[in-house]
């Protein structure tokens, strides 16, 4: 069965409030017995429309004056929405995609095209100033003042980077053929769409798909996320992402390169046993069984390669995610800084905020990571659950990075990262609304009673750095003293 799009009740009612009591063009609908021979009008119209908060329609096979039924034919109808779409597309910039509806009207057919607002503005005459854009007022369309052109820019916003066009222009079952939508189902633990427009009116909805006539474009988000294979969108291909897989710990010698094919989304489960395949393993007890686990916890993994993915920036050409591992250590690196009022000390437990808001949203609702800023923590909590050395976190010009270190005893750590596997519990304990002791950071490096000295020494040395504080300075004793991190 059909599901209707969404936009027909609304041009429906809005048609049927125009007929009665009094025969009325509001702003939101303009009726038409025909196509006008008048190019120009039309082209006005559509930018109208277009700039108009909300959209609005057009509507076709309604007497001009009387606003009585006259009817369309499918011939018609297919004029008129193959001139209107050349004309959104070729005569306006920004162009603009129009959608079309055949509706029963007191048994009649009625043509509706539908012409969405758009988020960048004002729409204007290709090849002209801005100044050559039109709106919707008193039911007719007329040229916009400079005041309202004003208006229009102030409230206009440029696409992201994941709405923008993926592929060319591509019928519907084309479209669909490139996604893996059985593995997006399944990680939103939704049924399959019952038929093809069930399944573009969903596509749509999640910005996957930007709708054409009776096909679309796939969006970068679409593709990136859900794509059976990124290699023919050739502005994905270095999007990809690269896991090297290095012997000893530089660079010198390649065990093995993976490339990734498929959209973030559908290959992350396959990213995932990759990885627990080719990194070391340790045994461990569970339940009276012995079991063998990589010595890095397996939720530390998944949130910075999914930080890694969702958190670049695309904008930069010809760099992608990448995955380094060696023998004692993960690199997980994404192109684009921290974001602006973002520093490295501040990241764990920092109030969410992403530069591909539709990509994170996204990931979220696939449970494949959090929005809620406890990614960073969830790591942090991991490592100091396996004994592994501090994370560490790189800002580098066009890039951010984030080292997990296999695990090195104590003894076997620099005094700088000491230092920061102190300041980094000290963070943890305090988010927790507790404060880290001589005996927590004992535990935490897992280290015995008997060197509850050393262990004082550490905390002093991290005071004198700046990296943490006494919660309470005026507190005489030091035993038993408690300390936060130095922003707190």
């Amino acid at each position: 069965m059909n599901t209707p799009k969404p936009w027909i009740a609304r041009g429906v009612a809005i048609l049927r409030q125009s007929l009665s009591p009094v025969v009325t063009e509001p702003n939101e609908l303009d009726w038409k017995s025909g196509l006008s021979p008048n190019k120009e009008r039309l082209v006005e119209h559509l930018s109208a429309f277009a700039n108009h908060s909300g959209g609005g329609f057009m509507v076709f096979g309604i007497d001009n004056s009387l606003g009585s039924v006259t009817g369309v034919t499918q011939e018609t109808v297919e004029t008129i929405v193959s001139q209107l779409a050349n004309l959104g597309r070729d005569a306006l910039e920004p162009p603009i995609v129009i959608d079309h509806a055949v509706v029963d009207w007191e048994r009649a057919p009625i043509l509706f095209v539908h012409v969405p607002e758009q988020p960048v503005k004002p729409v204007h005459r290709r090849g002209k100033s801005i100044e050559h854009a039109w709106v919707r007022s008193g039911g007719t369309t007329r040229s916009a003042s400079r005041q309202e052109i004003g208006a229009m820019l102030m409230n206009s916003r440029a696409p992201r980077w994941e709405e923008l066009r993926a592929s060319s222009r591509l019928a519907l079952p084309d479209l669909l053929a490139q996604l893996d939508l059985a593995t997006i189902c399944k990680l939103l633990e939704r049924p399959m769409p019952a038929d093809y427009d069930d399944a573009l009116h969903w596509l749509v909805d999640e910005k996957v798909i930007e709708p054409d006539g009776d096909g679309g474009y796939l969006t970068h988000f679409g593709a990136i996320a859900a794509a059976r294979d990124l290699r023919p969108f050739d502005t994905l291909q270095r999007k990809r992402l690269r896991v090297i897989h290095y012997r000893g710990l530089n660079k010198v010698e390649t065990i093995d390169e993976l490339v990734g094919q498929k959209g973030y989304a559908i290959g992350f489960e396959g990213l995932i046993g990759y990885l627990k395949h080719i990194l070391p393993h340790s045994e461990v007890i569970r339940e009276a069984l012995r079991a063998e686990v990589t010595v890095y916890p397996e939720i530390a993994l998944r949130e910075l390669i999914a930080n890694a993915l969702i958190h670049q920036d695309f904008t930069i050409a010809g760099a992608g995610p990448m995955l380094e591992v060696f023998d004692d250590r993960i690199e997980f690196t994404n192109p684009g800084g921290l974001l602006p009022g973002k520093t490295v000390d501040r990241l764990i437990g920092a109030t969410p905020e992403s530069r591909n808001e539709i990509l994170a949203a996204a990931f979220r609702r696939y449970r494949i990571c959090e929005e809620r800023g406890t990614g960073f923590q969830k790591v942090v909590t991991a490592v100091e659950l396996f004994g592994l050395p501090p994370v560490a976190f790189v800002q580098t010009e066009k890039a951010f990075k984030v080292i997990l270190y296999a695990p090195r005893k104590f003894a076997d750590m620099s005094q700088s990262e000491r230092v920061e596997a102190c300041y980094q519990h000290a963070v943890l304990k305090y988010l927790s609304s507790g404060a880290m002791t001589n005996t927590s950071l004992r535990e935490r490096l897992k280290m015995q009673e008997r060197q509850r000295t050393q262990v004082s020494n550490l905390i002093r040395d991290a005071v004198n750095a700046g990296r943490i504080k006494r919660k309470d300075p005026d507190s005489p004793s030091s035993k038993f003293a408690e300390y936060v991190p130095y922003w707190a």
